[in-house]
């Protein structure tokens, strides 16, 4: 009786000697860091469960002991709780904190970066390469765009805000472009209602056309609003607009990098070197600031500007003077190509 006894007692002293070791196991691991050696993103599959993730877990060498890592989510349930999605793992983070991570559901953040100044042509050609995205766009035409959005196909150019996009893992190229162009008509009414008098726009788009031409012109602040004011001061007195960027965007594909003479003179609806006023529609995405200046334009007597070659310009109230800033500026093109 006593030898059983002594042999139960034995037992349990190595049932509580392993149970112990095991315990301090599962805390060992659970304050332990990831394997990762840098940022890591994780996707996490919908349906997957405790067994299935603690494989994939060590499948993607983010944790060791797997088997320990199943004892872990039962001593703890609070982390059993993980969510689908694509996390963003860091080699700081212990495997308590990744699991409270997949439990938040807060995902990973992608930034996507659509410029001021680009065409939505470029832009389309980003989100094709962005990471994450899934893309549902049939094609990447205006018309695409238009028909996917359910806009007029006149709205597809100058009608997405420039910023810093932050989306999740899984969102479309669609849902971006929509939240873009709510922003942009939504700034775009509201820099409408507060303009200047006696502007001579027929509508909004108009003055979105006018700031993509201020965008493509000057990337100076302190110029926008004077290259406005060249702009508005031609349309009021009937003088075409002859800006450079509307030929190039009027060009399209046929564009090498240079304008030549027979370009300036070669007819397409956005030449203003050829037709009058402003072209059909914006030549790319304006800034916040461009379409500030074409609705606030400064006052002044301008009808010229021409690159000053020290990366601002020079304004000019007529052609003589013109002429002369385009020679003083021929002449600093060439000093530089001298040195």
């Amino acid at each position: 009786m006593k030898k059983m006894l002594r042999l139960v007692l034995v037992l349990v002293l190595l049932l509580a000697v392993a149970a112990g070791a095991g315990y301090w196991k599962v805390r060992k691991l659970a304050v332990s860091s990831l394997l990762i050696k840098q940022e890591t993103y994780f996707t996490l599959k919908p349906g997957t469960g405790r067994l299935a993730l603690g494989n994939q877990l060590y499948a993607e060498k983010i944790i060791n002991r797997p088997r320990v890592f199943q004892w872990l989510l039962r001593l703890e349930p609070q982390l059993a709780n993980f969510k689908a999605g694509t996390y963003r793992l860091t080699p700081d983070m212990t495997v308590r904190q990744l699991m409270l991570l997949l439990a938040s559901g807060k995902e990973a953040q992608f930034p996507l970066r659509l410029v001021e100044g680009q065409t939505v042509h470029q832009w389309l050609a980003q989100l094709r390469e962005a990471p994450y995205i899934r893309h549902t766009l049939k094609g990447d035409s205006y018309s695409a765009v238009a028909k996917a959005l359910d806009i007029p196909e006149n709205e597809v150019e100058g009608g997405f805000y420039p910023d810093t996009w932050l989306y999740t893992a899984g969102t479309t190229d669609v849902a971006i472009l929509e939240r873009a162009h709510q922003k942009m008509m939504n700034t775009v009414a509201s820099i409408w209602a507060s303009k200047a008098d006696n502007l001579p726009y027929k509508n909004s788009e108009q003055m979105v056309t006018m700031a993509s031409i201020i965008e493509k012109e000057t990337a100076i602040a302190s110029e926008r609003e004077l290259v406005a004011s060249v702009f508005i001061n031609r349309l009021r007195i009937g003088m075409r607009l002859q800006t450079d960027p509307t030929v190039i965007y009027g060009m399209g594909a046929d564009w090498n990098g240079k304008l030549t003479r027979k370009d300036l003179e070669t007819a397409t609806p956005y030449n203003t070197y050829v037709i009058s006023g402003l072209p059909p529609g914006p030549i790319a995405i304006p800034s916040i600031a461009s379409l500030k200046a074409a609705a606030h334009p400064a006052k002044t007597p301008y009808l010229y500007f021409v690159a000053d070659g020290k990366g601002g310009h020079t304004f000019s109230t007529n052609l003589a003077n013109h002429n002369k800033a385009v020679r003083a500026w021929i002449n600093t093109l060439k000093e530089k190509n001298a040195q």
